[in-house]
């Protein structure tokens, strides 16, 4: 019992997750993408969801048709409307995953270090968390990846492809190996695919060949969304009727679905800052290296860099300057979300000042 109440014991003691939200001149450790809606697209949405809100009235489309079919479009590789499903965030697609596929007496498996939400995915559904290890430049050993998958027997298995914190992508043999080794589904989470390195792979393209794979991406990050919650997944047909099973009834607002399609339509004119994006961060990441740092490979929109002493004191130096990043990851690693050239100009001041005055 908690205060009286009759709390799950596996929840006694633990706390809401959630970054801090300060408010700070630089903003940079969330991943969010700086560069927000142009004033045509902020008219555009504003007259959608005018025009659908003499409807609110009446409950959302419960599968959301059109906005798969959208979906389903911006992806390509061949997928229909009926092998996507969307809902609340990626934070959600994961969860109904687990609901479907997790539970007690299944088990999960990820490899770390990753996103730090999945184990908290897991305890909700009271699925079995067990996390292997990543190499030290943080690639997956597929040898020690299959001994962990035959060991364990998960019926769940994420793949964080670029990975959250470190940015690393997996080569398709890496997926490949995995999809083939686990007894239950493949979950290769792309929520920063649109920021992948040219050459590359998306595992969309193996979705044809192995049933067990899903591939679930978000629109917060390079479509600039983030305010607009809206996660989506790849996978067969049967698998997207497996998370339609668990969904709750009308999950996904109308004001969501309006609004998704419309940054779907103006899809070139939002992604066309990823490559922006992308050469602030390979700037950052020289410019790091210069600096002496360790800095993971990324094909995200983020920069995982280290190794300090005591980076509570990087991150908080960096913070009574201004600038707010992210201390996640290993131990002695700080994360940089990537903003405009203004924003890492500042950063880069700010760690300049605290790495002079002998911080961390």
């Amino acid at each position: 019992m908690t205060g009286g109440l009759p709390l799950r014991p596996e929840l006694a003691g633990q706390h809401p997750y959630g970054a801090p939200q300060l408010d700070v001149p630089v903003r940079l450790n969330v991943n969010e993408n700086p560069y927000g809606p142009s004033p045509e697209l902020a008219r555009r949405i504003a007259d959608d969801v005018a025009a659908a809100a003499v409807d609110l009235n009446r409950y959302p489309d419960r599968e959301a048709t059109a906005l798969r079919e959208a979906l389903a479009d911006y992806l390509g590789h061949g997928l229909v409307s009926a092998r996507v499903w969307a809902a609340n965030g990626s934070n959600e697609v994961m969860l109904q995953i687990l609901q479907a596929f997790g539970g007690p007496g299944r088990t999960a498996v990820s490899f770390a270090p990753t996103y730090s939400m999945y184990p908290e995915y897991a305890r909700d559904t009271a699925t079995r968390w067990v996390v292997g290890r990543r190499d030290d430049d943080f690639a997956i050993d597929v040898d020690e990846a299959a001994a962990v998958i035959e060991r364990e027997q998960p019926s769940v298995v994420f793949l964080a492809s670029p990975n959250n914190p470190t940015g690393t992508a997996l080569d398709l043999d890496t997926v490949k190996t995995v999809c083939a080794a686990a007894p239950g589904v493949v979950v290769v989470d792309e929520a920063y695919a649109e920021f992948r390195r040219g050459g590359t792979p998306s595992a969309l393209s193996l979705l044809d060949d192995y049933p067990n794979l899903a591939v679930t991406r978000t629109m917060s990050k390079a479509f600039a969304f983030a305010g607009g919650r809206l996660g989506y997944l790849a996978a067969s047909v049967e698998f997207v009727d497996a998370l339609r099973i668990v969904r709750l009834p009308y999950h996904l607002s109308t004001l969501t679905q309006v609004v998704a399609r419309a940054a779907l339509a103006h899809a070139d004119e939002l992604l066309a800052r990823v490559d922006d994006l992308r050469i602030e961060r390979d700037l950052t990441v020289e410019w790091l290296r210069r600096r002496g740092l360790n800095v993971a490979e990324s094909d995200a929109n983020f920069a995982l860099f280290g190794v300090f002493a005591d980076r509570s004191a990087i991150w908080q130096g960096l913070l009574d300057r201004g600038v707010l990043i992210r201390e996640t990851g290993p131990e002695g690693w700080l994360r940089v979300s990537i903003g405009t050239p203004d924003e890492m100009a500042a950063f880069r001041q700010a760690l300049e000042d605290v790495l002079r005055e002998g911080g961390g």
